[in-house]
Parts: C-alpha cells; structure tokens; sequence
C-alpha cells in the first residue's frame, strides 16, 4: 500500500509538473516588495459578521463573530540558492446570544521554510522545516446536570505543536507553484502532558510523555493562480506518511484560500481547510469561513 501511495504521489507530482511545464511563467506582480536577492509580500485582513433577530417567526439567533489573518511571505534567490518562507497567523471567536462562552472559530500559527540548492533548471536539493500550533487554549464544551453549558480545557499554545523537518528534492517553477518531496522526513508532536490520556488518545502522544517522534515521507504542493480577474485561488497541500506505524493511514492538510477583490481594500474571503490525522481524530477535520474582509496588502 505504502509503495502504491508513493508511486501515486511521484506521478502526480511529475504529471503537474510537465503540464506547469508547458504553461508560460505568469509574470511577477508588481506589488511584491523587493530588496537585492530578498523578495516579500504580505496581507492582514480583518472580517467582522453580526446578526440580530427581533420577532422573527423563521428563528435566528443573534450573534457576533470576527476574525483576522496574516499571511506573510519572505522569499531569497541569488545565484544557486532559493530560501521561501511563509507565515500563517489567523484567530476568529464567535459569541451568541444562548451561549454562556465566546467560542473560537479559528485559531492558527504557521511556519513553513524550504531552502533550495540549484540542482538544474527547476529542481533544488531541498530541506525543509513546519511548524504548527495555537494561540490561545482550546475547549471541549458539554452540558451539566442543571442544562448549563460547561467547559474543560483540551488544548493550549503548544499543546499540541508540530514540527517537521526533511531533506529531498524540491521542484520550483516561481513563486506562486512548488512541489517538494522529502522521503526522510520527521515529526514531532509536543503537548502538555497534563492533558495526556490513557491508550494514546490524545495525539497519539502516550500518557504521561510529553513528545511523538515519526519518521516518514512528507510531500508539499503549493499552486496559486487567478482564476480569472481579481480573483485568486492558493492551494497548500501537505502529505505525511510514518514509516514507522500504520504507514498506510496517510496525514492530510489541504487549505484553499479564495480571494475576491472588490477595491485595494475590500474582499470577499472564502477559507477551507480539512485535516485527516488519525492520531487526533478518526475522520476528517474541517473549516470553513466566508465573509467580506478589510484587507491591508506590504
């Protein structure tokens, strides 16, 4: 199975990157902030959503939500080398009328960094480091004897956190389209461990221990294109597979960020996000959020 997937992936990757072949390079845009061999490109935004009912026979619940992102790239090239660094910064809570919590709606920090030794035209040498977590603690929400809601803490900052770290072969037409595949790859899983329980069910880390170390195959892809005019697609795929348990039970994290341009600083804003990781959970994970945006472009 495991050498199945591997062949998929392989051929997946050199299908994408034979048609990413046959297409021109899309121009650089005009708004990326160069200095020397540095290149760097960011955007904050900020969505806000209320609804309030009054007598309103269809049912509704008032409610108040936000959310604000960063996305932030710091790109190097001179000569043989390449070193692309992206950070993903984004925290939304939600608070209703009926309920006794502001909950979140999103809460993430990522790092992502790969740096390239030419290798020829558009493959690097390549190693790679990503880092996840949260923010603020994270909650699991019940309802007491009474019908009150309760809520017990289940996640912190760092807790849980993820590090990658490989080396491979990375494939890179520009900025906005890169394929890399690191076939030693480890991860790291830390947490707290005061919130470790019994048959490793929290993050597959064991109780009382406060790390998960896998040695595996990962893969990236990241492709961002426009559609059509002012409207953008970036796509983040990241794949993992260990080695050295259950290698055939694949790690999924897919984002799609759609960016619909109205001026310089409105958008529309449709994030998706699914994870498949079945240390933290026997499915899939996902999230969505949809509204329009104050944007800021640097």
């Amino acid at each position: 199975m495991m050498k199945k997937l591997l062949l998929l992936l392989c051929l997946s990757s050199a299908f994408i990157v034979k048609a990413q072949d046959n297409k021109d390079a899309d121009a650089a845009k005009a708004d990326n902030d160069t200095i020397g061999p540095w290149t760097k490109k960011g955007n904050a935004s900020l969505l806000f959503n209320q609804s309030t009912f009054d007598n309103w026979l269809a049912g509704g619940e008032n409610n108040i939500s936000g959310n604000v992102g960063l996305n932030y790239d710091i790109n190097y090239k001179k000569n043989d080398w390449t070193w692309d660094n992206k950070l993903i910064a984004s925290y939304g809570i939600v608070k209703t009328k009926t309920s006794s919590f502001a909950k979140k709606t999103d809460d993430r920090l990522e790092i992502n960094s790969v740096l390239g030794k030419k290798a020829s035209d558009r493959w690097f040498y390549s190693a790679f480091v990503n880092f996840k977590t949260q923010f603020t603690k994270g909650y699991q929400y019940s309802k007491d004897e009474n019908g009150a809601e309760v809520r017990d803490e289940y996640t912190n900052f760092l807790s849980p956190a993820y590090l990658y770290a490989g080396l491979g072969m990375l494939y890179k037409r520009d900025d906005n389209f890169k394929i890399n595949l690191s076939p030693v790859a480890s991860k790291f899983t830390f947490v707290d461990s005061k919130y470790t329980l019994p048959d490793e069910a929290y993050f597959g880390v064991k109780e009382g221990d406060w790390m998960r170390y896998e040695l595996g195959f990962n893969a990236s892809v990241y492709y961002k294109l426009d559609v059509i005019a002012n409207v953008t697609f970036e796509n983040i795929l990241n794949l993992y597979s260990n080695y050295l348990e259950d290698p055939q039970n694949v790690d999924i994290d897919y984002q799609l960020n759609i960016v619909m341009k109205i001026n310089r600083y409105l958008t529309t804003n449709l994030m998706f996000q699914t994870i498949y990781d079945d240390n933290a959970y026997k499915g899939f994970q996902v999230r969505q959020v949809f509204g329009v945006a104050a944007n800021y472009g640097f």
